[in-house]
């Protein structure tokens, strides 16, 4: 059976890189992208680069991590190795909805370049680019600390 932990962990694992590895780089795109003229050749290209990097890695990498987390917190619960009701967890959950949350808000970026609309600069981007940074390093520091653990 800890075969199957080890198994869901290492995919969660492996998916979480591709997520933030995406998360990451997209805004960079979206600061070159917000610089190019709409309807030019390089705006073009950033269309396609954003929507494969959102489609193919960003998307299905969140919900890969999702199901392998949510499948580890099912073995914890059925085998009493910690609990899903612990304060670190609890807070590791909700920065990982808002982590879901800025993808979303990654997936609207997206369609608003592709539709030539967007009215976000450059600055708001180079910004925007710190928040999946802030987010990892506030969970990863739960997961690994795990603060109050057992008080709960």
């Amino acid at each position: 059976m800890i075969a199957v932990f080890l198994t869901l962990k290492t995919v969660h694992i492996i998916a979480v890189i591709a997520w933030m590895a995406g998360l990451l780089y997209l805004p960079r795109l979206f600061v070159y992208h917000a610089n190019a003229e709409a309807g030019s050749d390089k705006s073009e290209t950033f269309k396609v680069m954003e929507g494969r990097l959102y489609g193919a890695i960003i998307n299905p990498a969140m919900a890969v991590t999702w199901l392998a987390g949510l499948g580890m917190v099912v073995y914890w619960e059925m085998n009493g190795i910690t609990s899903a009701r612990e304060f670190w967890f609890i807070a590791k959950f909700i920065l990982v909805l808002a982590m879901s949350g800025v993808t979303g808000m990654q997936s609207r970026h997206v369609k608003n370049f592709a539709s030539d609309s967007n009215q976000k600069s450059a600055r708001y981007f180079r910004i925007f680019n710190e928040v999946p940074t802030v987010l990892m390093i506030l969970i990863v520091t739960l997961v690994v600390v795990k603060p109050f653990q057992g008080l709960f």
